[in-house]
């Protein structure tokens, strides 16, 4: 099985805001040859937001990402079209911390008109799987890092960074949940 390790980053606000605002910004993904790797191929592209295209300051902050690093970027259908397509056909499992992500798919997939695949439906949520396999309370993927004596690399909230550092951790997380299914189905 192949596991395809996904991070967003969308558009944020530093006031209160409505969640259906967010605009996917960046999609990075790794992918898994197996549940304990290796990672044998990367998409990072960022997304041009259209409903509100200026960045705010605070997601500037937050995630590093420059009006100018989406300003010529393409929209969401053509660059998730291109992630989908990397993907490929064979069977995959999508994996990623928290829900947030396949949400904000969803979000944006019904936004722009585009199909949502079915294959998405086979999720791993790997922060629950983390703190439920560790026996630890749901936390960072920072903190998570750190639990298992591992370094986080690159930027903090870059969606290409955050998916290798999130890789590191699934890496140890995916084998334990296919002993898991294998003991289930013998």
């Amino acid at each position: 099985m192949r596991y395809v390790i996904v991070d967003l980053e969308a558009t944020c606000w530093n006031e209160r805001y409505d969640s259906a605002r967010m605009e996917t910004i960046e999609i990075g993904a790794v992918l898994l040859a197996s549940a304990a790797g290796p990672a044998v191929s990367e998409f990072a592209e960022f997304v041009r937001p259209v409903e509100e295209p200026v960045l705010s300051a605070f997601c500037t902050r937050l995630t590093s990402i420059r009006q100018e690093d989406v300003a010529d970027a393409d929209t969401f259908p053509a660059v998730f079209g291109r992630f989908v397509e990397w993907i490929g056909t064979e069977p995959y499992t999508l994996c990623s911390w928290g829900a947030y992500d396949v949400r904000q798919f969803r979000l944006d997939c019904a936004r722009h008109g585009v199909p949502f695949p079915g294959g998405f439906a086979r999720h791993v949520n790997v922060k629950l799987e983390f703190a439920r396999l560790r026996g630890v309370e749901r936390c960072g993927m920072d903190r998570a890092l750190r639990h298992l004596g591992l370094r986080l690399e690159g930027t903090h909230h870059r969606g290409i960074d955050d998916a290798r550092n999130i890789a590191q951790i699934a890496r140890v997380i995916l084998p334990q949940l296919e002993q898991e299914n294998d003991r289930r189905a013998t």
